[in-house]
């Protein structure tokens, strides 16, 4: 299990063709997964699918047993405010805390949003972010989709 407070990742390479993405998103559907939320970035080559699903383990077992090579990485669902400079007041915390973000993604919930983040030490991120009076979501508001 991930880092207290951290919330498992579920990603997906993926070859750049037609119906690749469909196949993924159809054998977890098959599988009674729930994604609660997803990035996907792609080269000419192929996409890194990232997402975050109801069930990280089962999501990767029913994909493994489909022949679908995926990994789960420990991940933080910081939340944000709507209001102006929100994100931004979280980002200089963790400047200022000389810690890396490798890749963001974030999206819209009720009345905040949901900003996942990666990072080499998601622990220090958490420390950083909560000791600066910042929310973080716990794995279970996650995968109930509360994120």
């Amino acid at each position: 299990m991930g880092i207290s407070n951290t919330v498992q990742q579920l990603s997906v390479f993926l070859e750049n063709r037609e119906g690749r993405l469909d196949e993924v998103l159809d054998t977890l559907a098959k599988g009674g997964v729930n994604i609660v939320a997803l990035s996907l970035a792609d080269t000419s080559e192929y996409g890194m699918l990232r997402m975050i699903v109801s069930e990280p383990h089962k999501g990767r077992a029913v994909l493994k047993e489909a022949g679908i090579t995926a990994m789960l990485t420990d991940v933080v669902a910081l939340r944000v405010p709507h209001a102006t400079g929100s994100l931004s007041r979280a980002m200089h915390q963790l400047v200022d805390g000389e810690v890396n973000i490798e890749y963001m993604y974030a999206f819209a919930n009720g009345s905040d949003a949901a900003a996942v983040l990666k990072s080499d030490d998601p622990g220090r991120v958490i420390d950083i972010l909560k000791g600066s009076g910042f929310d973080v979501y716990t794995a279970d508001e996650a995968y109930r989709a509360n994120v």
